[in-house]
């Protein structure tokens, strides 16, 4: 694709020697339940996070053993009640299980915020292979998590703003706009009059999250569980290294304020600004955006759905080349959506900056593989950087198959659809390490500095994937790519060439 920089996963670790523990089956147990639901579920939302989260590692792991035994005992029931049951009276109660187990999962999930919500957070919408009530399961963790209590949402504003809600905002809406892994987000007035969204960070998450990363092993297992046959190195690499991130506010401010000086007047592209006064390392206030969610605007018409698609595209890859940067958390929960293909941007905690030199990488290879189709050179390439050894045995025509997948949908000058079948095969394409790629991925490594970009690409195939996106991307790669710099090829792209050229916007 148009960054080209979608790779294999790093080389395999040695395989964890996991203790056959009732821990180890109860955890087994409960993430496979996630993945195979196939019934429609329904959740109430009616919980909250009122205490505190548990933050000490024994607990975290305690509390997923929990959950983990309740659905062992639920399994057990299941197969006893079905022993003597027609074949559509088992089905029903595998039905009812697995609906049952995926509440129950989700919950915990939802409740213990940090690394372990994360995972859930990212499956689904990584993985378009999940069944759909899967991910209608887990994606209730994007944004509509047990929130916490007021009290705790108080405490917090009253010590990093030095009073209650209600004295430093005129107006604070108790209950939450969205409440996902880190923090929560309320609606709020300024005193000036300002409509705001008031992001504020958990009590205990930041132990909560270094208790996780502390806890590779268990870490490991849950990801090898929610993605069975795939290595789970990449995104546990990720985890550890970016997650941490997330928590500084102060940080997640500057990158905001980088990509909101960038887009302002953007025709399509809205950042939402930082209302700096009222902000700290763990509360955010920024501008409150209107709009509707991806589960409303998948919905919408046809052409309301590519003009998203093609707005999400030019966000992404844009970013990459003309700002050196990109938010690396690409999940629906992330964006408001408004007809005419215009896209509020929020939550830049996971913001990726990359150097000249890493740009430049990612060019030369895009040259090699898609403009001049020179697989040798494209193979100079990878192994210059690391990521295949120089005495890795596999013959060009593998290694363009592979890789080639990737480039796919700009390799040509025509129009493309990228359907959830393509999006699943991409990220199978990645992770699946008993495919007939398997020795090009056991061999691969990947640099750090590329870590954060598989996360952008497979995510926007995911959500390409919802919305049926259909373009000829190809051409906008090329008003995209530095070295190309094509003229508009589409309404959106006119536009928007206006704006960067300071002249009169043309009418949508």
């Amino acid at each position: 694709m148009s960054v080209a920089t979608i790779l294999p996963a790093p080389r395999a670790l040695p395989k964890l020697h996991l203790k056959a523990s009732a821990l180890t089956a109860a955890v087994g147990v409960a993430a496979c339940g996630i993945l195979y639901v196939t019934a429609r579920r329904a959740r109430s939302g009616s919980g909250k996070l009122g205490g505190f989260i548990p933050t000490h590692r024994a607990r975290r792991t305690a509390t997923l053993a929990q959950v983990g035994a309740k659905t062992g005992t639920n399994f057990v029931n299941m197969k006893a009640r079905g022993l003597l049951a027609t074949e559509q009276r088992r089905s029903e109660l595998r039905e009812e299980f697995e609906l049952q187990t995926a509440e129950q999962v989700t919950e915990v999930l939802g409740n213990m915020r940090g690394a372990m919500m994360k995972l859930g957070q990212m499956a689904s919408y990584l993985d378009q292979g999940l069944p759909e009530p899967v991910r209608q399961a887990l994606a209730q963790l994007q944004s509509n998590a047990p929130p916490m209590a007021y009290s705790l949402v108080a405490q917090v504003i009253q010590e990093e703003l030095g009073g209650e809600p209600d004295q430093i905002f005129a107006e604070f809406e108790r209950d939450p706009l969205a409440a996902a892994s880190i923090g929560q987000v309320h609606l709020a007035t300024t005193h000036a009059g300002q409509k705001v969204a008031v992001k504020v960070q958990y009590p205990g998450v930041d132990q909560a999250i270094a208790s996780d990363l502390e806890n590779t092993e268990l870490l490991f297992h849950m990801m090898g569980m929610l993605f069975p046959g795939m290595n789970p190195a990449p995104i546990v690499a990720e985890l550890q290294e970016r997650l941490v991130e997330e928590l500084d506010y102060v940080l997640e401010a500057e990158h905001q304020r980088l990509f909101s000086r960038a887009y302002l007047g953007h025709p399509y592209i809205h950042i939402p600004e930082v209302v700096s006064e009222l902000s700290t390392s763990r509360v955010l206030t920024t501008e409150f955006a209107e709009g509707v969610p991806f589960s409303e605007a998948i919905a919408w018409s046809d052409e309301e759905r590519q003009l998203t698609a093609e707005c999400l595209y030019r966000f992404a890859f844009g970013s990459i080349y003309q700002l050196h940067a990109f938010n690396g958390d690409p999940h629906p929960g992330n964006y408001v959506f408004r007809p005419g293909g215009q896209i509020t941007f929020l939550d830049f905690g996971l913001c990726k900056r990359f150097t000249q030199d890493e740009v430049q990488v990612f060019e030369e290879m895009i040259q090699a593989m898609v403009l001049d189709r020179d697989i040798g050179a494209f193979r100079a390439i990878i192994q210059g950087i690391g990521i295949l050894p120089a005495d890795l045995k596999v013959d060009d025509e593998d290694l363009q198959e592979y890789f080639g997948h990737f480039y796919e949908f700009v390799l040509d000058d025509n129009v493309m659809e990228i359907t959830p079948e393509y999006s699943s095969q991409s990220v199978r394409q990645f992770f699946d390490l008993s495919g007939p790629h398997s020795a090009i991925m056991k061999a691969a490594n990947l640099p750090a500095s590329m870590v954060i970009i598989q996360r952008i690409n497979l995510g926007l195939f995911a959500l390409f994937g919802d919305l049926q996106a259909r373009g000829n991307w190809r051409l906008i790669a090329e008003e995209l790519w530095p070295f190309t710099q094509a003229e508009p090829s589409t309404p959106m792209g006119e536009r928007i060439a206006a704006w960067q050229g300071s002249g009169p916007t043309p009418p949508a």
